[in-house]
């Protein structure tokens, strides 16, 4: 794939085209562009997600669960919070929550604003996990993120990363 995908300059991005064979969707600039931004995406999470799996124990889904409830806090946050910010069902947030909390690294609470509700906060292991997994995504950030991109350029992609995230969850619906 790799050689396929590398075969065409694709263009200018900007340019209007007009597509009206195979070949030429398959050269559309914009087409490759996504495509290399996605088959970026991938492997890399296909690296890093192996790293945090060996070094550390755990998914690189489950590590963005530990991030998230590291960056609430206390008391913790719903089930429906978790699904929202991972786009997940909430049946498929809680598969993953009770693996994690069989785990050890999460707890369920009773919601101090809810009587009915329960929140989900890290456990101490939680907590050491987080950081030890984070001190390994950041190394594999470097090497494999960010060692390749010329350091002129590193700041600008990244920020324009985040600009198209945030582009990306704005179109999102939001879950019932």
């Amino acid at each position: 794939m790799r050689g396929v995908e590398d075969q065409s300059g694709g263009g200018n991005v900007e340019e209007p085209t007009e597509i009206s064979s195979p070949k030429e969707a398959a050269d559309n600039a914009l087409v490759l562009a996504f495509g290399r931004l996605q088959g970026a995406a991938n492997r890399l999470e296909y690296i890093l997600g192996r790293s945090l799996e060996l070094e550390c124990g755990i998914s690189h889904l489950m590590f963005e669960v530990l991030l998230i409830l590291g960056r609430a806090g206390d008391p913790g946050l719903s089930m429906r919070a978790i699904a929202q910010e991972q786009v997940l069902t909430t049946g498929g947030a809680t598969r993953l929550v009770d693996r994690m909390e069989a785990a050890g690294l999460v707890e369920r609470a009773e919601d101090p604003g809810d009587r009915r509700g329960r929140l989900v906060r890290l456990t101490r292991l939680g907590e050491e996990t987080t950081v030890r997994a984070s001190r390994v995504h950041v190394e594999n950030i470097r090497r494999y993120f960010l060692a390749p991109l010329p350091p002129e350029d590193r700041e600008r992609f990244a920020e324009d990363l985040r600009i198209l995230s945030h582009a990306a969850r704005e179109e999102l619906p939001r879950l019932p």
